[in-house]
């Protein structure tokens, strides 16, 4: 298994790393082959093995390939973190606050999949503290999906630091517009 993982043909390579999650040092195996694979079939199947395991260790492997600059290895962690909200939770404090604005506006889209109040949670501090516009963006934009009336004044905060940028400003507006219509649909 560890050698058709390593340097089998694309259909061995597949194979195994369908197989390999179920060896008990699987994690470890599709983490190494995924560091050096190049065929996009066998990327996916190793991103699908990985997130089979939907362990905190599978998403730490997963992590690293956040800051790749290949696009297709971040869109498949990506993927695969969202694929396994549990799993990813314990990592959203540091990739939130990670030095990467990109990873940053990344950890924001999977907090979407996290329950409504941890998501309101996690993304409150982005809105007061976050120095870059677009990561707030990114927090606006899940906010609007499933934030709460007690974010309404920490969206107007956030407003009130970025006043040149239109985007944001429409953002928020969005957001409040929706958040404030949900709660009174419910009221």
């Amino acid at each position: 298994m560890t050698a058709a993982l390593a340097s089998g043909s694309i259909d061995e390579r597949w194979t195994a790393a369908r197989a390999a999650a179920e060896l008990p040092n699987g994690l470890s195996l599709l983490s190494d082959a995924l560091s050096r694979e190049a065929d996009p079939r066998v990327r996916e199947a190793i991103f699908t093995s990985i997130t089979r395991t939907r362990t905190p260790e599978s998403a730490a492997a997963l992590l690293p390939y956040l800051h790749s600059d290949d696009a297709s290895l971040r869109a498949g962690a990506l993927d695969a973190l969202r694929a396994m909200p549990e799993a990813t939770a314990p990592h959203l404090p540091g990739l939130l606050t990670n030095k990467d604005a990109d990873v940053r506006v990344l950890a924001c889209e999977l907090v979407r999949n996290q329950p409504v109040g941890e998501a309101n949670r996690l993304l409150r501090p982005i809105l007061t503290t976050e120095s870059q516009a677009n990561v707030c963006g990114a927090a606006v934009e899940v906010l609007a999906e499933v934030g709460g009336t007690d974010l309404l004044p920490f969206l107007a905060e956030c407003a009130g630091r970025f006043p040149d940028d239109p985007f944001l400003g429409f953002a928020i507006q969005i957001a409040s517009d929706r958040i404030g219509s949900q709660a009174s649909n419910r009221g």
